[in-house]
């Protein structure tokens, strides 16, 4: 979830950037740093790794009364927390700077283009190489805008950049690249703003403008213009927010549920980032896990405990730490868990799931498994909640403070930490075959763009909720990894909109549930191209011939559907492991549009509470 900021206009642009650092500070912290154009075609470059405190100390009468420039704080994904891979990076001749928010899933062929040719990278980072292009680009294009258009076509993966030149010290070039990394442009009197969150431009100015997938904004004091990939000069709306924090992080989304469905690639970038090691082709938790390997090779059983939404992703864990780890693993209800009187001991590893960190129930259960004397893990979002004090260690969800009561970009951090866990667990147990973890290493680092993708999806699915709203019953059906997602499709239905709903395993459907099928009443069938697919059309066909509607979730490419279900919903590629990860995203899209719909309270649903800290 890296941090961008800049600015360009008549102030001294170094104590506003620095500013702007701090309001987005949240957004990371392993280093920052700050890119100043002093109108004499030179760069005042400062970086620091640490929390900003350290490069706030470092610039302390050293700032140049330069009127532009670009500031970034960071998480890192490729090479470790340090000042060389800091951002903003240059290329070689100094000529160029940028900042970046994004995975470039190419870089290591980009790289080579440029080392072959005997260029020097002074970082480990990805983002390097995109300072590197730009130069080039700017070298045979002669403006920043087409260099910074043309780089981006050379980049795989999804993006945020922000690119300043020395010939140009005025101005500032800022693109987005699929869907992760916001980028929002802010417009004052006499001077020009960009940030990655809004709440950043506030108090400087509140009249903004929001980039799009595809487009490229060219930054003056004077004014901003806007392209589109192609080149085409575009109008953007500017908009006023008004002065309120509440509206400020809600941006221009008319929900805060919306809003954080939306925020879900860049809570994958921030979930992947220094866990998910390119170049080694493996994964590291660090300090983020505790054990030692002898004490890891004693594990014998995996037992996680959550409860709702985070049980769902609890339940997609269990998949990975099976096949990829190799050990026994089950899930319970945390409110169960310690009323069955648990066959557990030093050798049982159990891993809570807890967004918040001070759900009751999770926290007695941790209770019952450290009385045990269980190991245990919390993957939560919360960093210093009960549920990280009372585990061993904590894996972090990393997905930012969620608003609505809702979850969904949390499950999808918990989903990702606990593939990491998986992954790690069989490579120390030597169950892990170094294929196969390279192999889930480079799928999660394309998984944001992918998740990006998914979210093309709003626009056909409000029209299914539209014409499916007014029902009053709803079944949800998967198989294997694509069960939890059904779980919570229909938990999310129940939650937001206030319609029956039930999720099943498919293969149960025929056991009771059949009976419910008629023409009021639609299921959602996920028959993801997985192994399973030719198991869920068939009871897909059984649904039809009893006249019930099917919206049918596929996955990308795959048309045997097609004039079977009522509706077909086409998911972007990724891989089969990694597929919750999309295929939860047209879940609680199809909940938060029927919940419009029918004008619920979608961010504070009746009778819900966020964090549940009574039994």
């Amino acid at each position: 979830m890296c941090g961008i900021i800049g600015y360009t206009g008549r102030r001294p642009a170094g104590p506003i950037v620095i500013d702007g650092l701090k309001r987005l500070e949240y957004r990371g912290y392993d280093s920052a740093g700050i890119a100043l154009l002093d109108g004499d075609h030179e760069l005042y470059v400062a970086r620091s790794v640490g929390k900003l405190d350290r490069l706030d100390a470092h610039v302390e009468g050293t700032l140049p009364p330069a009127v532009a420039g670009i500031g970034h704080t960071r998480w890192a994904t490729h090479g470790e927390p340090s000042d060389a891979n800091a951002h903003p990076h240059l290329d070689p001749s100094g000529r160029v700077a940028i900042i970046h928010n994004g995975i470039v899933e190419n870089f290591e062929t980009l790289r080579a283009r440029f080392t072959d040719r005997g260029a020097t990278f002074l970082s480990a980072t990805d983002s390097e190489v995109i300072a590197h292009i730009v130069a080039e680009q700017l070298e045979a294009s002669g403006d920043l805008v087409e260099a910074l258009r043309l780089t981006t076509l050379q980049l795989e993966g999804a993006h945020a950049i922000v690119a300043v030149a020395t010939d140009e010290p005025g101005r500032l070039v800022a693109a987005r690249v699929g869907n992760a990394g916001g980028v929002v442009v802010g417009f004052g009197d006499g001077e020009s703003f960009i940030a990655s969150d809004l709440a950043a431009l506030l108090p400087n100015t509140r009249r903004v403008a929001f980039l799009d997938p595809g487009e490229i904004a060219d930054v003056r004091a004077d004014g901003v213009a806007f392209i589109d990939g192609e080149g085409r000069a575009i109008e953007k709306a500017v908009k006023t927010q008004p002065y309120d924090p509440v509206a400020a992080v809600k941006g221009r989304y008319k929900h805060f549920m919306l809003k954080e469905i939306y925020e879900q690639p860049e809570t994958a970038l921030d979930a992947v980032r220094g866990r998910y090691l390119p170049d080694l082709a493996r994964v590291s938790l660090g300090d983020e896990f505790p054990f030692d390997a002898e004490r890891v090779r004693r594990i014998r059983r995996v037992i996680l405990i959550a409860m709702g939404t985070s049980m769902h992703a609890a339940m997609v864990g269990r998949h990975y730490i099976e096949r990829l780890a190799r050990i026994p693993a089950e899930i319970d209800n945390a409110a169960e868990f310690r009323y069955r009187q648990p066959v557990i001991d030093d050798e049982t590893l159990v891993v809570s799931v807890a967004q918040s960190g001070e759900t009751v129930d999770t926290l007695w259960a941790m209770e019952e498994a450290r009385a045990a004397g269980c190991p245990q893990l919390t993957v939560c979002n919360t960093p210093g909640a009960q549920s990280t004090r009372v585990a061993d260690g904590t894996l972090l969800m990393r997905a930012g403070p969620e608003i609505a009561v809702a979850s969904t970009k949390t499950m999808l951090g918990s989903m990702i930490a606990l593939h990491a866990l998986a992954l790690h667990l069989g490579r120390v147990r030597g169950t892990l075959d170094e294929a196969v973890e390279a192999e889930q290493v480079a799928a999660a680092l394309r998984a944001p763009a992918a998740i990006g993708q998914a979210l093309l999806l709003e626009p056909r699915i409000a029209q299914l909720a539209s014409r499916y709203a007014q029902r009053e019953d709803f079944l949800f059906l998967g198989r294997g990894l694509s069960l939890p997602v059904a779980l919570e499709g229909a938990l999310k239905l129940k939650e937001v909109s206030y319609i029956h709903a039930e999720g099943y395993p498919a293969g149960e459907m025929k056991h009771g549930p059949i009976a419910l099928i008629d023409e009021n009443v639609p299921t959602v069938a996920l028959a993801l191209d997985d192994g399973l697919r030719d198991k869920m059309r068939s009871n897909i066909e059984q649904l039809k011939a009893r006249r019930g509607p099917v919206i049918a979730i596929v996955s990308a490419g795959d048309h045997s559907l097609d004039g079977v279900a009522d509706d077909v919903i086409e998911l972007p590629p990724i891989d089969p492991l990694l597929s919750p990860l999309v295929s939860v995203l047209p879940m609680q899209l199809l909940a938060y549009h029927i919940a419009v719909e029918r004008g619920a309270d979608v961010d504070q649903p009746r009778n819900l509470a966020k964090t549940v800290t009574v039994e």
